[in-house]
């Protein structure tokens, strides 16, 4: 499979936290439904509804929970988790030889990795699960960040 993962900024975001033009979603989820086989987009939880009347029929909304989250002043609830949007991969089946991944993962925060947003190794192998990766696909991380989503699927991969 040709697999997608993107962590773009979010919604109104892009400005604040990265000094540049909005993510255009429309072409995004366009792009992702065009070129791969199947894809993952992190979004807000703000921002979830609309993006999903954006999105093909047949995707699945992940969460990732985060047991540790930054509280901001006056911000209440926190923003403690984050929808992931699934589209395709490929379905492992189930057997008793097979273990079962939740459509949840819990796992903190990533602290000063120099960039808004970076995320946790557990949260990428998560990713690779849900979407029913194995080693002969070929992975595109759309907005590479700190590089730890390559990162991890190369450690990921060595694995299978």
């Amino acid at each position: 499979m040709k697999v997608a993962y993107a962590d773009p900024p979010y919604v109104g975001q892009s400005l604040k936290h990265y000094g540049s033009e909005e993510v255009d979603y429309p072409e995004l989820i366009k792009r992702l439904c065009r070129d791969y086989d199947a894809w993952a987009l992190s979004c807000s939880s703000t921002s979830l509804q609309w993006i999903l009347s954006l999105c093909p029929h047949g995707v699945r909304i992940g969460a990732w929970v985060k047991p540790f989250c930054s509280f901001k002043k006056n911000v209440n609830p926190a923003y403690a988790w984050e929808p992931v949007i699934f589209f395709k991969g490929r379905n492992k089946g189930t057997n008793i030889h097979i273990l079962t991944t939740r459509d949840w993962i819990a796992e903190s925060i990533t602290l000063k990795k120099g960039l808004v947003g970076a995320k946790p190794p557990k949260f990428c192998f998560w990713l690779f699960e849900m979407l029913g990766m194995t080693s002969a696909d070929e992975f595109f991380d759309l907005y590479p960040g700190t590089g730890v989503v390559t990162k991890s699927w190369e450690l990921f991969r060595a694995a299978k």
